[in-house]
């Protein structure tokens, strides 16, 4: 008999590079809640063109969406006339035993928005 919950089950990577700093530093863990939507801002683990990627999902306005390296020096991967599938959600971050939670339901991971951090 097969388990079907297995999908549901969240499961751990470790960042491999730098792109995802200072949030996620190399080397860290990052648990991942496997779901196939979540809201702009949020980060996720997503497949394009049959390549996975670890990034922030930006959907703007116009419809045009992206995903986002938090580390200046690494292109945004444009999602316009891809094929690409969101994998999963991080909710959750590991570096040294500090950890940190986030909402993959709510915009920017659960931080509050950069108007309101003056």
């Amino acid at each position: 008999m097969s388990n079907e919950c297995s999908y549901n089950e969240l499961y751990p990577l470790q960042v491999l590079d730098d792109s995802m700093e200072p949030e996620f530093p190399a080397k860290c863990v990052i648990v991942i809640e496997p779901a196939e939507v979540c809201a702009t801002g949020a980060y996720i683990l997503a497949e394009v063109d049959g390549e996975r990627w670890f990034r922030q999902y930006i959907s703007e306005g116009d419809g045009k969406k992206r995903l986002q390296a938090l580390k200046a020096g690494y292109p945004a991967i444009d999602l316009t006339g891809k094929s690409f599938k969101i994998l999963g959600v991080i909710v959750q971050r590991n570096v040294k035993r500090d950890i940190k939670h986030y909402s993959p339901y709510v915009p920017n991971g659960g931080a509050p928005p950069v108007s309101s951090l003056k």
